[in-house]
């Protein structure tokens, strides 16, 4: 299974790399890991949660010219409970004029783990990290108003199904789960799921006839083919007189 996460963090660059590549800080905003520690030798390191523990390696480090940094690694786990049997990815960190990409992709082999629940717990944890460094938000701070939001709203819907009954309960819980959380709340939602198409490779609007199609061929990627169509059916009325 294959796992894609992106968010802008509104933060320098230094910042956001100290902030994930070191274990003792890693481990306060990531939500799959309660615990991360450095091995001797060869950038392993050994990280738990909830007494499931596995190894990973970091596979190397590219600071490019222009900026951008990309850290990989491979992990993977024996234990039994583990929900994850191994996998491997890679973090990327891309500065623009907003703030910084910063953006995961991952494979992994799951084992006792819905993939959706995987998803969620990474993407939930970026805007953990995000919060973090653009408010000063401590990451228990934000998990405390998250699960302080979780027991409002099923209080919410509780009180609606004791007083109006179960239709209003419903419509109540249906408009729990809509309503997006606070802004000082993380949320997997305000993440990407996959890669924004770049500008120049969304596709160009079909033109309705040949009069619509650009004078030059030049003009549009998609101008070539408009072009060839509207001479096909010139070439056609031409026959037909």
């Amino acid at each position: 299974m294959r796992v894609y996460v992106e968010t802008v963090i509104r933060a320098p660059l230094e910042e956001v790399w100290q902030a994930t590549q070191d274990p003792s800080r890693h481990q306060r905003w990531d939500l799959r890991f309660g615990r991360i520690r450095r091995l001797p030798g060869g950038g392993r390191f050994r990280y738990s949660t909830l007494g499931v523990s596995g190894v990973g390696v970091s596979t190397g480090d590219r600071h490019a010219a222009d900026g951008t940094c990309t850290s990989a690694l491979r992990f993977g786990s024996a234990h039994p409970l583990s929900p994850i049997r191994a996998g491997s990815g890679y973090w990327r960190y891309l500065p623009t004029p907003g703030g910084v990409r910063f953006l995961t992709s991952y494979g992994y082999r799951p084992h006792l783990l819905p993939t959706g629940l995987m998803w969620w717990a990474t993407a939930w944890s970026f805007d953990r990290l995000r919060l973090w460094l653009e408010t000063g938000a401590s990451p228990r701070r934000s998990l405390l108003q998250a699960l302080a939001e979780v027991v409002i709203r099923t209080a919410a819907t509780a009180l609606a199904a004791r007083l109006l009954g179960p239709w209003p309960a419903l419509a109540a819980l249906a408009l729990a789960l809509a309503l997006p959380p606070l802004p000082g709340t993380p949320a997997a939602r305000r993440c990407l799921r996959r890669p924004a198409p770049p500008r120049w490779e969304r596709p160009c609007p079909r033109s309705s006839s040949a009069r619509s199609a650009p004078t030059s061929p030049a003009s549009t990627p998609c101008s070539g083919a408009a072009s060839a169509s509207g001479s096909t059916a010139a070439r056609r009325a031409s026959a037909g007189a």
